[in-house]
């Protein structure tokens, strides 16, 4: 196709094309490609390649599935490609390939996407922030001195920079609407249980981590939940059905108004951000000129003992994650595989009682709970994405001090006396100050969205989040869709490595 502007299009636009026959697949891909490489060296987005796969593929792709032809991206961590490597941002993990293809990739094979390859996640996907020690930082195509955040950083840093318009992602703290804020892009959460899982696993992080994709258009989102959402039998947690059609709902005109709550308030009482602020506040004024009823309140939860809840599952899941490693390394992980910090967080992990761990799920339940309570009287809740704007590249590393502290003790294995001094909980905390809005829905089950409303003094992006009961993504891509045609919406062509000229 003549002229064809690889990046204005949004995965349905390549599709279509496509579909009638006015570009091929492979002259889509040979941009997809020729765009990466272009971008990546600046940005470390991309880790592994599959470009060899996908010109094959692409020979022979089937025009009826919905992405047909469409380039896309997948993390590197769950979402495995049978063959491919599958790293987990760690060095641990270099030589293994996966045996399957995960549930996820499955479903997305039917919609005809072509998967080029992998994005940096930071080890084991553990921070909000993308710098693992074996592949180094990924970067802000907004500004390079910048965090796209985590996980999903490299995927969002791909998507924001025009790379490909749809990757992969997963959230189970925030590493979808994270990065999807700090680099104005659209990213759900779905609810627990609605996008496929296993075979390997059923459940991600007790059903805390969900896998969706991030994306510069509401209806790309849309699209693919149309397209994955199943009720599989690996699963482990069963979501509401929704008979409709998310696609439609974003291209119609909402038919009622909504009763949509609004909070600025940290849930661990730290300071917030003014553009973060802002970003709401400006939100409400817009929504309430739109006819929905806006009202501020305080959030029923109790927002430490979330955290405590969430931090408890982090240690013991990271715990579990390395004692795993053995079934891939065929002997016992040691401290030389991983980073410090991760090391440190498995041995606080193993100093993790039982008991913490199933008192720390409980508080899950009473806040889901508490929420039920909540959405029946307000149809949606409004807080920021996050707290701050995105921090600059190594601004949450561990300083000096503690990463000498996290050495010395992993190395003499003082995970319990290290819990005791609380110095680990310190380092969680001081990222969790940064991000604290997101993890409540991970939590609870609840489907959550961050959308690109607001720029800071800086050109940096922040967004807003809204949550919705469980099983209500429906009024979550309604509302986007609608916040969309907004002057306020804030364009991701605006950044930028979008606006480069080949």
């Amino acid at each position: 196709m003549e002229g064809f502007d690889y990046k204005s299009y949004d995965g349905l636009g390549i599709a279509d094309l496509i579909k009638k026959k006015e570009i091929q697949p492979k002259e889509v891909l040979t941009e997809a490609i020729h765009t990466i490489e272009k971008h990546n060296p600046q940005l470390n987005a991309v880790i592994n390649r599959f470009y060899e796969k996908a010109k094959k593929e692409a020979e022979n792709v089937d025009i009826n599935g919905t992405f047909a032809g469409v380039p896309m991206l997948l993390k590197d961590i769950a979402q495995e490609v049978q063959g491919e490597k599958i790293t987990s941002g760690s060095r641990s993990l270099q030589t293994y390939r996966a045996k399957v293809d995960s549930e996820y990739v499955k479903q997305l094979r039917k919609t005809g996407a072509l998967f080029v390859g992998q994005t940096n996640v930071p080890e084991f996907a553990l921070m909000g922030i993308t710098e693992p020690e074996y592949y180094g930082p990924t970067r802000n195509p907004w500004n390079l001195n910048h965090t796209p955040g985590g996980s999903s950083g490299g995927s969002a840093a791909a998507v924001a920079s025009g790379m490909v318009p749809i990757a992969g992602a997963n959230d189970g703290g925030g590493s979808i609407r994270i990065p999807g804020a700090y680099c104005g892009l659209f990213g759900i959460k779905p609810t627990r249980g609605r996008t496929p899982v296993g075979p390997n696993f059923a459940r991600h992080w007790q059903g805390a981590s969900v896998d969706h994709i991030l994306s510069r258009t509401v209806r790309d989102s849309a699209a693919i939940l149309d397209e994955i959402r199943i009720h599989e039998k690996y699963a482990a947690f069963y979501a509401p059905p929704f008979e409709g059609n998310y696609l439609q709902l974003v291209q119609e005109a909402p038919s009622s108004k909504w009763t949509i709550a609004f909070s600025v308030k940290s849930p661990l009482g730290n300071v917030i951000d003014n553009d973060c602020k802002e970003a709401v506040l400006k939100t409400a004024k817009l929504l309430e000129s739109m006819g929905h009823q806006v009202v501020e309140v305080d959030v029923p939860v109790d927002g430490r003992k979330i955290a405590k809840s969430y931090l408890t599952m982090y240690f013991g899941e990271v715990a579990a994650g390395l004692a795993a490693l053995e079934d891939v390394l065929g002997r016992k992980a040691k401290m030389a595989d991983v980073e410090s910090t991760t090391w440190m967080l498995g041995l606080v992990g193993k100093a993790t009682s039982a008991e913490e761990f199933v008192l720390g799920i409980r508080e899950w339940d009473k806040a889901a709970i508490q929420m039920e309570h909540f959405h029946e009287t307000y149809d949606l809740l409004l807080t920021p994405t996050t707290a701050s704007p995105p921090a600059k590249i190594g601004e949450l590393e561990p300083s000096k001090s503690e990463q000498a502290a996290l050495q010395f003790a992993g190395k003499l294995s003082l995970g319990r006396l290290m819990k005791k001094a609380g110095i680990v909980e310190q380092v969680a905390e001081k990222n969790l100050e940064r991000t604290p809005f997101t993890q409540l829905a991970n939590l609870t089950g609840q489907p959550a969205m961050t959308v690109p409303i607001h720029l800071t003094s800086d050109g940096l992006p922040v967004g807003v989040q809204f949550m919705a009961a469980k099983g209500r993504e429906d009024l979550l891509f309604s509302l986007a869709g609608q916040l969309e045609l907004t002057d306020d919406w804030v364009p991701v062509q605006s950044n930028p490595f979008y606006m480069k000229k080949e």
